[in-house]
């Protein structure tokens, strides 16, 4: 009964992931006391989505890329080092205020964010593409993103590589452990009769941290609204354009098939912003800071809106 009781929000949640989604971001904004409640959960709300994402991948999909590893060193370069070059050549002409400029180009500098492996599975596209780049770009971005902001935007970011580095192996590997001791201990079988409800579990904990991460967003939102709503649309904007260049790469010059070129869309477009607000410690200013919080609504709310044409595109002859 109890089982029951549990079991089945959660399916129903898994059947429902892209509206969860859509809606966890304006709770957030609407309930600010939520927002605060939840706030200390943040890591355990980021892990999860990616240990679970991890539990429900084919493995053996993992085995068609570790034949071809070089495929990874172009997207690399495109998700670290191209899309940030590519948006700072973009907006140099536009006359933005200065933190403005400087948060979309460090957005576009940033890592896909876990939740990209969740959105990949729930739309049916690449999930072991999605997973392996996320991986390498959130390991490599030390080394990518603090040059980047200093030689393009003239800042410096305050980043201890190796206590930067300890906790990004710590999340990852445990992560992974965790997926791989699942996998060894579960009965055979159990992990493709549960999946939605362990998409339904993703879903929950992504919902969880899309509320948690608006802490604070409804007070500056009273207090500049009309920068919080150019900031809103720019994100939007920023998303969708680094979505459709990461298809068009993908597609027309890495030759992916659809459900990879879409996936790499994603990865381009759904960016970690809060590595760079943690790098960049107390250099973040009022208005950068808002962007970031206002970046997660096209990141939760565009896999809902989008997914018709998410799934009438992944099926195209390829």
């Amino acid at each position: 009964m109890i089982q029951a009781l549990i079991f089945a929000p959660l399916d129903f949640m898994g059947r429902h992931a892209t509206r969860f989604l859509f809606g966890g971001v304006l709770v957030g904004l609407l309930i600010p006391p939520l927002a605060e409640l939840l706030r200390p959960g943040l890591v355990v709300f980021l892990l999860l989505p990616l240990t679970l994402s991890l539990m429900r991948l084919d493995w053996s999909a993992f085995q068609s890329y570790a034949r071809r590893p070089l495929l990874f060193i172009p997207i690399i370069i495109f998700l670290l080092l191209i899309c940030p070059l590519l948006m700072f050549a973009a907006l140099l002409p536009l006359g933005l205020s200065r933190p403005l400029m400087e948060a979309i180009v460090l957005m576009a500098a940033a890592p896909p964010i876990t939740g990209t492996v969740a959105i990949a599975l729930i739309l049916g596209l690449d999930a072991a593409l999605a997973v392996i780049a996320m991986v390498i770009t959130t390991a490599l971005v030390p080394f990518t993103l603090p040059p980047l902001a200093l030689l393009l935007l003239n800042i410096e970011v305050q980043m201890s590589l190796v206590e930067f580095m300890g906790r990004l192996a710590l999340m990852v590997g445990f992560a992974f452990a965790a997926a791989l001791i699942a996998h060894r201990t579960l009965p055979r079988g159990w992990l493709q009769a549960n999946r939605r409800l362990m998409d339904g579990s993703s879903v929950l904990a992504l919902v969880l941290f899309a509320i948690a991460i608006m802490d604070g967003v409804t007070a500056k939102l009273m207090a500049q609204p009309g920068y919080v709503i150019l900031a809103t649309v720019s994100a939007f904007i920023a998303n969708l354009s680094l979505q459709a260049i990461g298809y068009a790469v993908g597609r027309f010059v890495l030759r992916f098939d659809q459900a990879a070129a879409l996936t790499l869309g994603i990865l381009a477009g759904n960016c970690n912003m809060g590595l760079v607000m943690v790098s960049l410690a107390d250099r973040a200013v009022f208005d950068m800071v808002v962007f970031f919080a206002m970046g997660q609504l096209p990141m939760y709310m565009l896999p809902g809106l989008l997914q018709p044409i998410y799934r009438r595109v992944a099926a195209l002859q390829t």
